[in-house]
């Protein structure tokens, strides 16, 4: 993992420092079109970033390499000191504050778009070699090749708009807040049918062919026993995987939901931080991002063990 987390950091770092300068980081934060270079100086200064970007060469030995821009930034990260922003804002208290509204929007998002999904694909098993199987799979890949702002433009249009049925955009605390959550999470859930019906019609497909549904078929059984009985059961092996790697965007957010219905959540925040120009908070979100990935692997792999015993005692 801390390998992993130490090449996402310095990827992060190269590609950032590659588009912007630390002179265009501090015109960007000091917002003023008539400014000094010593202004752009001191404001470089008093936020760490007047240090060179890998290597010191004007310090000796191991200083070279810890008094730099990329060794200052990244250490802290490591102990999960996040420091402020460069605003001047405490990025810790952001996050703590934002990852609520992200986690309402991603949880219901995430629930209620894998019974959708999972729901699709077994009519889909059901009725396969059929008109409606075809029918189900053209759908889903229409649904695959739109893009999801189309989703967002036409929901905020029609629902929003045209029909005044939810608000178009904004937040409110506590439970006022599902006004504002339920168009993102009919969006989020619409957009991800055609992709998520396809992944799990595999799967399940997979397990139709396999020689014990046959044989439960030969005893006479169902298909709606053997369906869920069988094939559904050893099914949700790959979903559980599916699932546990989705934890990480259930704190992070959604870039696109948050971002154009106003959610103040961890993706929101995220954009707003790339058009800022704001290295302090973009090396802590993709930083939070990598860890969630990895620890979520990790959990995928326990929760192998606990799924199927062959695993455990292997």
């Amino acid at each position: 993992m801390i390998p992993i987390l130490v090449m996402v950091n310095v990827i992060t770092f190269v590609l950032f420092f590659s588009i912007n300068s630390p002179d265009d980081i501090a015109r960007a934060q000091l917002g003023n079109k008539h400014i000094s270079m010593q202004q752009i100086t001191d404001w470089k200064i008093t936020h760490g970033y007047n240090l060179p970007l890998f290597y010191n060469v004007k310090e000796q030995g191991i200083e070279r390499v810890v008094q730099t821009l990329f060794f200052q930034k990244t250490l802290k990260l490591f102990i999960f000191d996040f420091g402020v922003s460069d605003a001047g804002r405490p990025i810790g208290q952001d996050i703590s504050h934002r990852m609520w509204p992200s986690f309402i929007l991603a949880l219901p998002s995430l629930i209620i778009g894998l019974l959708v999904n999972i729901s699709f694909a077994l009519l889909l098993i059901y009725f396969r070699q059929t008109y409606l199987e075809t029918t189900g799979l053209i759908i889903c890949i229409i649904l695959m090749s739109i893009s999801p702002l189309f989703y967002i433009i036409s929901g905020q249009y029609l629902i929003a708009k045209t029909f005044q049925l939810l608000p178009i955009s904004g937040y409110e605390p506590n439970f006022a807040a599902w006004r504002y959550i339920l168009l993102p999470v009919i969006i989020g859930v619409i957009s991800g049918i055609g992709m998520g019906g396809r992944w799990y019609r595999t799967i399940f497909l997979e397990e139709a062919n396999k020689d014990y549904v046959k044989t439960a078929r030969a005893k006479g059984l169902s298909e709606l026993k053997i369906l869920f009985g069988h094939i559904l059961k050893n099914g949700m092996l790959p979903i559980l995987t599916g699932v546990v790697i989705l934890i990480p965007s259930l704190f992070l957010g959604s870039l696109l939901l948050e971002s154009f219905f106003g959610i103040p959540g961890l993706g929101s925040y995220t954009i707003d931080a790339i058009n800022q120009q704001d290295f302090s908070i973009v090396r802590v979100m993709v930083f939070l991002g990598a860890l969630l990935y990895v620890i979520g692997l990790l959990l995928t792999d326990i929760s192998y063990s606990i799924a199927d015993p062959r695993i455990r005692l292997s």
